[in-house]
């Protein structure tokens, strides 16, 4: 039972938890959050914003990466918001490759463009994952498709590598500005109609793996997503008495596995941040065997794909398996929930993140000069706040 499990970790040598605090990530939630971050600013939730305040000026909105649910109402919140404010509004299909390809990748978005889609899952505008961008001549192609419709400002919704990339294109704008000028792809003109371009990002992961937020778009309907699909699994689990190793999403962070073993009273939880003692295994059988003396008829194991042990080697969920089998002969099945935890319907919590998210991102960017450097709409208790872009992604590298 549980003091077994305290027992167990108890006994461990000192030298295992040596290694474990050199091996792991010491998980401290205050690194995370926005109030760690140097230079931020707060939101302009709550005060009042006139109608046509900046007209004349054009936005994009593109997401890009791993899609994530209540990524639409973010589209959709920005959209409107530009509209209102009097921005020609522009969607960028297909993230930085519809940057890259330009034609009818980029097109006008008007008011009707974002109707009936703030339920839905996904990104209407598309994602996807771009090998050109990463090259200067793709960067290149990208900043002069965005010269011609006289685009200087960017809603970014993605994870850390988008926000990377979206930093990066902003330091070389000038430069590839210049470059296009001199071999005559885009007149001179430009250089004083477009000379820098702001870019604001919203973190769109399910996996809540962003450092400078509390909460990134997509987290709370994933986690939904598992905990459905784990008390599903155990009514049938219950009917032929079996245990079930669940695995979820969390290259890096532990966070889904966490909050739904906690939520499914789940027998044993693997994280990356924590990798378990060396005698896992025996801590792992001694827990199931004892429950099932108890009576109790199901077991529920959950694994992050990222979870390792003290020696940095996987702890798979065929791993897990195969030692419950063979020490305790239980009737054992693994579940890979996968892409499932992605899709789906976003909750009441995502459809309201994104909607609030969406239209601070481009109070934001109105406000901007070219002085400021990008930031990253966060959460902050149950507040909006703009923090620096590259200090949230370097802590979370």
């Amino acid at each position: 039972g549980d003091s077994d499990v305290t027992a167990a970790v108890s006994n461990e040598k000192t030298s295992d938890e040596e290694r474990r605090k050199q091996s792991c990530i010491l998980f401290d939630r205050r690194l995370f959050r926005a109030e760690s971050i140097a230079n931020k600013r707060s939101g302009r939730e709550g005060t009042a914003v006139l109608p046509r305040s900046y007209a004349g000026e054009s936005l994009a909105i593109f997401t890009s990466g791993g899609d994530s649910q209540g990524m639409n109402s973010a589209i959709r919140s920005a959209t409107r918001m530009g509209l209102y404010l009097g921005c020609r509004v522009f969607f960028i299909h297909e993230g930085y490759q519809g940057m890259v390809d330009g034609g009818d990748n980029i097109r006008e978005a008007n008011w009707n463009s974002v109707s009936d889609i703030i339920q839905k899952g996904g990104t209407i505008i598309g994602s996807a994952r771009c090998k050109d961008f990463r090259e200067r001549s793709g960067r290149l192609k990208a900043c002069e498709n965005l010269v011609k419709h006289n685009i200087t400002n960017l809603v970014c919704i993605g994870g850390d590598g988008s926000l990377t990339g979206a930093n990066m294109f902003r330091q070389e704008w000038p430069g590839l500005l210049k470059e296009l000028i001199y071999s005559g792809r885009i007149l001179k003109e430009k250089l004083h109609e477009c000379p820098n371009i702001n870019i604001v990002g919203l973190v769109g992961s399910i996996d809540n793996d962003f450092c400078g937020t509390d909460m990134t778009i997509g987290t709370d309907s994933a986690a939904h997503r598992i905990i459905e699909a784990i008390d599903a699994v155990v009514a049938t689990a219950h009917s032929h008495q079996r245990a079930f190793v669940v695995e979820v999403m969390g290259r890096h962070c532990g966070y889904l596995a966490v909050v739904s073993g906690l939520a499914t009273d789940a027998d044993f939880v693997f994280a990356p941040e924590w990798p378990p003692p060396h005698n896992w295994r025996d801590i792992v059988c001694d827990k199931l065997r004892h429950s099932r003396g108890l009576g109790e008829r199901v077991n529920i194991i959950i694994v992050a794909e990222g979870a390792k042990d003290l020696d940095g080697h996987a702890i798979t969920s065929d791993l897990v398996k195969n030692v419950i089998v063979e020490r305790l002969k239980f009737d054992t099945r693994i579940t890979v929930l996968g892409h499932v935890q992605r899709g789906g319907a976003p909750t009441a919590f995502d459809r309201l993140l994104g909607c609030r998210m969406g239209a601070e991102a481009v109070l934001a960017l109105m406000e901007m000069t070219s002085e400021d450097e990008p930031c990253v709409i966060s959460t902050e208790g149950n507040a909006m706040v703009r923090v620096p872009l590259m200090q949230c992604v370097l802590r979370t590298q």
